[in-house]
């Protein structure tokens, strides 16, 4: 089967799911202070374009696009349903949120993900698609529990 990368919302029950059991996995994973993902609710009021990955109209991954500043987007909440990894979801995400950001004129994408060991594919998947490590940018702080990243479009 086809995985279909499209615009979506976190208004949809099944993104919502997926979003919220990404939400539980980040809060489990990280003290509060460390943990910087954004509950499913807060992306319906933030202007963020959301997308979502899905196989024969199950969701299977989700990524989203803030923009913090003119010219510059910050991807949040992406997830890959446990039962989908390894099957190219992510990159297929990552490949729309930054085809968007090209889209709406942005010129630098920038990330905040963990410096654990259950985030080194996310980092991985980062840096294969141009991503360097950075100083914080926007309102965070140098935490040893973050690694932030960059790449210009």
């Amino acid at each position: 089967m086809m995985i279909a990368i499209d615009l979506d919302t976190p208004a949809n029950a099944d993104v919502q799911a997926l979003l919220l059991r990404h939400f539980e996995l980040m809060r489990a994973s990280s003290p509060e202070e460390s943990c910087h993902v954004m509950e499913p609710g807060t992306l319906l009021e933030r202007d963020v374009a959301l997308f979502a990955a899905r196989e024969g109209g199950i969701v299977m991954g989700v990524g989203a696009m803030a923009i913090i500043e003119p010219g510059h987007g910050e991807l949040k909440s992406m997830h890959t349903a446990a039962e989908a990894r390894g099957r190219g979801v992510a990159r297929a995400v990552l490949k729309a949120l930054l085809d968007h950001a090209r889209g709406i004129d942005l010129t630098r994408v920038s990330l905040e993900t963990g410096s654990a060991d259950m985030f080194a594919p996310a980092r991985a998947l980062y840096a294969a698609h141009g991503f360097t490590d950075c100083p914080p940018f926007g309102d965070y702080v140098v935490d040893p529990l973050s690694v932030f990243m960059t790449r210009q479009l």
